[in-house]
């Protein structure tokens, strides 16, 4: 029996497209607004595009925030995805008042669950060459840290499809790291099941397809 995957719907992201992958993948998956229905499902998926801090504050007046956070600390599988693996962290300063200060006391909280603050992409590299923000289109993944069961059976250095302008914050939670302008964490992991990716697995072709299965897999033997 496929186990029913949750798509979080808080109004940000083109869910039919990650519902499509995860059902391909061998997922029941369903979108899901109402508390409830997220909490009584197998794993949890929250996707998204648009600004952190319009994120947290919809998905708090939902009352989804409280019931991802205890899914997540119940050890239930876990993936975001793109701003869904932002809204992982403590804070972010996208959409906030003060957007370019990461150390400004105005930022919106997120989820919580890996520490940090996620930040404004740089638009220049160290030496000063520019590039473009946001980034859009394909780039590599580099694994970083302890192997990952979401990357089984993908290479290092695969191409994966990326849309962002602001970056999550370092740590000894990074699963993969990609360049651009910086290198940035572009895959994270929190205890043995929960997963953000900063790119689009939906939109990344076989790689993308590769990881999805993974997790439908991790899914069913949690």
């Amino acid at each position: 029996m496929a186990p029913r995957i949750a798509i979080v719907d808080y109004r940000k992201g083109n869910l039919k497209s990650v519902e499509r992958g995860i059902d391909a993948a061998g997922g029941d998956a369903f979108v899901a607004c109402d508390p409830a229905a997220i909490a009584a499902a197998d794993a949890v998926v929250l996707p998204g595009v648009g600004a952190f801090a319009d994120a947290a504050a919809t998905m708090q007046a939902l009352g989804q925030t409280g019931v991802i956070r205890e899914r997540i600390a119940a050890g239930v599988p876990f993936l975001g995805i793109c701003l869904g693996m932002h809204l992982l962290f403590e804070e972010g300063v996208e959409g906030a008042p003060d957007e370019d200060d990461e150390a400004s006391t105005h930022n919106a909280r997120g989820l919580a669950v890996l520490p940090g603050v996620v930040g404004a992409m740089p638009k220049a590299d160290a030496e000063g060459r520019a590039y473009k923000v946001p980034h859009v289109g394909w780039n590599t993944v580099e694994f970083a840290g302890a192997p990952s069961p979401l990357f089984e059976g993908v290479e290092p250095g695969e191409y994966f499809y990326f849309t962002h302008g602001f970056i999550a914050p370092s740590g000894p939670f990074v699963t993969g790291e990609t360049t651009h302008s910086v290198t940035f964490p572009s895959a994270v992991q929190y205890g043995d099941v929960a997963f953000g990716v900063q790119f689009h697995p939906e939109k990344s072709s076989d790689a993308g397809a590769r990881l999805l299965r993974n997790f439908v897999s991790i899914v069913k033997g949690a």
